[in-house]
């Protein structure tokens, strides 16, 4: 081994950059359902209300296994976490691509959902064990960055890839890709320094395994806590709503509303994985730098919703306008990101894995929901119209479905502002 990699300062960046190729599967699995809705609607014969839910079958159960992540992530360790959720996700995909009925596609969703579900709680963990407490928000912006990059790559290269080899075909090499990288998590990945043979980091203390009593203490205290819940609302209404607009409703909004191409429209969502891809780390970065957290939130909480507001009222501004609402809502997501690190410094480091796991359930749990609920006002709109076997909704459906949205940004606005009077 070469003497930069027994550096753990190096070799830190190395295995961080494994998990990141996972976490970032899992954005494309999240997110592909924007690209290939037709596909899926003439498939399996959906409703706009069906569409939803079984793009929401991956966050139901993501949502219901963060608790159980977090106890995983601090007690078995994030290497071995990791690698069976790559490996279980890997399963479903290929699953997935085989579907030949709707329930098939439904349980083969859930199992890439259930094998996702534990890679990003694991990546918080990897990180709380690898880095120093003043650079945590910084890499946690960076590791939100790589699903806007999985976002990135959910939009239009996945559209084109579609387009050449088929949606089945697609998701089936996603597939085999995924259980590559399952065993090179296994292979390559370390718990901390210590556990990979290197010295300790300084300020990153070796942190022992809690037992399950202690385990127990911690979620108890987790769940008392009242920032917890304020939070994962918070988080309920911006991840669920992020993932509902650019991983369903966002690219056939823009097809229907303007009538382009699902590769033209796909690139809206581009400049929202954009922005989930510069946002979180450059105001994770900034925040760790002025120590400041809440302020940054209710700035971009303010953004956020103003954006969304736009299309609600006007329906179909110029797409110029569409284009940096969609940037502004993938890139102000930065400031509700630091939540996370809020939430990291409020409770023991050895109940970072819960704490961090709690919020990140409930904000899944709005991704499960929010695609749902926009449908049933997209369905309850829709004309009956119907174009290559899928439903065309009206304008009315969508600045309905964008109101719901905005709604949901000042929710979160208000979040926010609780925690900033409270802070301290």
């Amino acid at each position: 081994m070469s003497s930069r990699l027994r550096d753990p300062n190096v070799r830190r960046w190395l295995l961080w950059g494994t998990l990141a190729v996972v976490f970032l599967l899992v954005n494309v699995y999240r997110l592909s359902t924007a690209v290939i809705t037709e596909q899926l609607m003439a498939a399996f014969a959906l409703s706009g209300a069906q569409l939803g839910t079984l793009h929401a079958a991956f966050f139901y159960v993501y949502a219901l296994m963060q608790i159980p992540t977090g106890v995983l992530a601090d007690r078995v360790g994030p290497r071995l976490t990791a690698a069976a959720g790559a490996f279980v996700m890997s399963l479903g995909g290929i699953w997935f691509a085989l579907a030949g009925s709707y329930p098939m596609a439904f349980a083969a969703r859930t199992l890439i959902g259930l094998g996702g579900s534990v890679i990003f709680v694991s990546i918080l963990k990897f990180c709380a064990n690898w880095f120093r407490a003043d650079e945590f928000a910084t890499v946690t912006g960076l590791s939100f960055a790589i699903s806007g990059v999985g976002g990135v790559l959910a939009t239009t290269p996945l559209a084109l890839v579609v387009g050449t080899a088929g949606w089945r075909t697609t998701i089936a090499s996603l597939g085999t890709v995924g259980l590559a990288f399952a065993g090179l998590t296994l292979a390559l990945v370390r718990d901390s320094p210590e556990r990979a043979g290197l010295p300790p980091i300084e300020g990153v203390p070796e942190r022992p395994t809690p037992s399950m009593a202690e385990v127990r203490e911690h979620v108890a205290r987790v769940l008392r806590d009242r920032w917890t819940w304020v939070v994962s609302l918070m988080l309920f209404c911006i991840t669920g709503l992020n993932l509902t607009l650019f991983g369903l409703w966002g690219i056939p909004y823009v097809v229907q509303t303007y009538g382009v191409s699902v590769a033209y429209a796909s690139v809206f969502t581009l400049l929202g994985s954009v922005g989930v891809m510069v946002g979180p780390p450059a105001i994770g970065w900034f925040s760790d730098r002025i120590g400041r957290r809440t302020e940054l939130m209710i700035a971009s909480g303010t953004g956020y919703t103003v954006a969304l507001a736009v299309i609600a009222v006007v329906g179909d501004p110029p797409l110029v306008v569409v284009a940096i609402a969609y940037f502004l809502v993938g890139s102000l997501m930065g400031g509700f990101v630091l939540s996370y690190t809020m939430m990291k410094e409020r409770h023991p480091a050895a109940a970072s894995g819960i704490a961090t796991g709690t919020i990140n359930g409930t904000a899944f749990l709005g991704a499960a929901v929010l695609p749902t609920v926009m449908g049933w006002a997209l369905d309850a709109y829709w004309t009956g119209e119907v174009v290559d076997g899928a439903r065309v909704y009206t304008a009315t459906g969508y600045r309905v479905a964008f109101a719901i949205a905005t709604a949901c940004g000042l929710v979160a606005l208000v979040c926010a502002l609780w925690l900033h009077r409270r802070q301290g």
